[in-house]
């Protein structure tokens, strides 16, 4: 084996060398029964960091604005507040946020439906806590998408 093998198969991650090894892992969302292209598909990982990114940016401006008195620092811990109160209402009715919508995303069940308000407020009190959005399995979905049993996907 040539070492240039041996460091590449290493740098690729697990998956890599067990697909090295004739394992199938098949395409993000198969599992589920998803498309693996186009609107219902599981939604790729730099569309979800630009709508959450877009979502953060217009809740630190409405913290900014309307409830930290014009204080940068303090703005940071209103927009996480105000993040929380902006997804919840607005996933749990339209199944998006405004970043999401910008972004042609929607946050759907399991099963294709819409997430009830339970599950709403578990994925988005996950997601405020930000650690469990990091940790993702093979889908591609976050461990707070994982726990209230929905999915992002293309709209």
């Amino acid at each position: 084996m040539d070492n240039r093998q041996a460091l590449g198969s290493w740098l690729s991650g697990p998956r890599a060398a067990a697909e090295e090894m004739g394992v199938d892992f098949g395409y993000r969302g198969e599992r589920l029964g998803l498309p693996e292209h186009g609107p219902g598909s599981v939604a790729p990982l730099g569309r979800r960091f630009g709508a959450l990114f877009t979502d953060w940016a217009l809740c630190m401006l409405i913290a900014y604005g309307l409830l930290s008195g014009g204080n940068w620092q303090a703005s940071g811990n209103w927009a996480l507040g105000v993040l929380f109160v902006l997804s919840l209402l607005t996933v749990g009715t339209v199944g998006f946020t405004p970043g999401k919508r910008l972004f042609g995303l929607r946050v759907v069940a399991e099963n294709g439906g819409r997430i009830g308000p339970g599950r709403v407020l578990v994925r988005t009190a996950l997601l405020c806590l930000a650690v469990p959005a990091l940790v993702w399995d093979r889908d591609g979905r976050g461990l707070h998408d994982r726990l209230a049993r929905a999915v992002q996907v293309r709209i």
